[in-house]
């Protein structure tokens, strides 16, 4: 997991050059939906409500290394490794999630405010839309890279 200001984003040479551009190119104003990159890239656009930490599990991927960055709001995201943790809803290749059972709230976490973004990996869990302390609406953009 790593997680920086989206300032410095450029900074991290393992990200291919057309995900920063695109991340570097981030308004309020970009169109929910998927948002194509290309060269195996994608970005998801969404719009919804944080949960309480009760109505969020762990969830992990793949096939791809989500680049996540709120553009409003803020949220928590609980992270940990897969390792150890209890399948509940088992892998689906054509989303490239899998879900797990265990307890969130002590795990580690961050938040996610507008200023910062975290990069999490195939062997890392994560459980995001985590709300702060209410219920608040964000936008976020997931940027998926094919591994």
């Amino acid at each position: 997991m790593i997680t920086d200001r989206i300032e410095n984003i450029n900074l991290y040479k393992n990200i291919p050059q057309n995900a920063v551009n695109f991340i570097k190119s981030l308004s309020e104003n970009i169109t929910l939906g998927r948002h194509e990159i290309g060269g195996g890239i994608y970005a998801n656009v969404e719009e919804y409500n944080t949960k309480s930490l009760d109505n969020c599990r762990f969830e992990a991927h793949k096939n791809y290394i989500d680049i996540q960055i709120l553009l409003r709001g803020n949220e928590k995201i609980f992270y940990r490794s897969v390792e150890g943790l209890t399948v509940s809803v088992p892998y689906n290749a054509e989303k490239d999630i899998e879900f797990y059972s265990d307890k969130v709230a002590n795990s580690a976490q961050i938040t996610l405010d507008g200023t910062n973004f975290m990069m999490i990996f195939p062997h890392e869990a994560h459980a995001p839309q985590v709300a702060l302390n209410e219920t608040e609406k964000v936008l976020k953009v997931v940027v998926k890279i094919n591994i």
